[in-house]
């Protein structure tokens, strides 16, 4: 698995984007999402939440508590930059810096490991986050993505 550059994570970024979203979206989602990871035999936390409220949430065996603080963590650094986190540890990685020197975000409530993804409408920008923690960094973004890649159209 080759890391992905800034630019490949931007394009993404602009291609997974939804046109609308609802409850039956985020089931839907989830459900690929767990489907995914007990495939890639991931032992992960799973959430899709809006701004203000969680929309879907599991665990596949194997799972623990710390994972549901990691994605607490990477859902909150979504929200806060608009970015994936994977694109955020990027970034710190390349410059040297911590999410705090950078941004000016506390570690105990954000992380820069890969997994968080914005949920973002074309017309309206981010409104929520998917959020995978449990596999390695890359793991976790690319379980997101590439489920996302299936259920949008092209």
């Amino acid at each position: 698995m080759t890391d992905p550059t800034l630019d490949e994570l931007a394009r993404e970024e602009a291609a997974l984007q939804f046109d609308g979203f609802s409850l039956d979206t985020a089931w839907t989602i989830g459900n690929a999402l767990r489907e995914g990871a007990l495939a890639r035999s991931g032992a992960v936390a799973i959430e899709i939440a809006l701004r203000d409220r969680p929309l879907f949430y599991t665990t596949t065996p194997g799972a623990d508590t710390s994972n549901g603080n990691w994605i607490r963590r990477k859902r909150n650094t979504v929200l806060a930059l608009g970015t994936s986190t994977l694109v955020v540890g990027m970034k710190l990685a390349k410059a040297g810096q911590t999410l705090e020197e950078r941004y000016g975000l506390a570690p105990a409530e954000h992380a820069s490991d890969g997994g968080g993804f914005p949920l973002r409408l074309r017309a309206l920008g981010v409104i929520g986050a998917i959020t995978v923690s449990g596999m390695p960094s890359l793991e976790d973004h690319r379980l997101v993505t590439d489920v996302l890649r299936a259920f949008l159209p092209r």
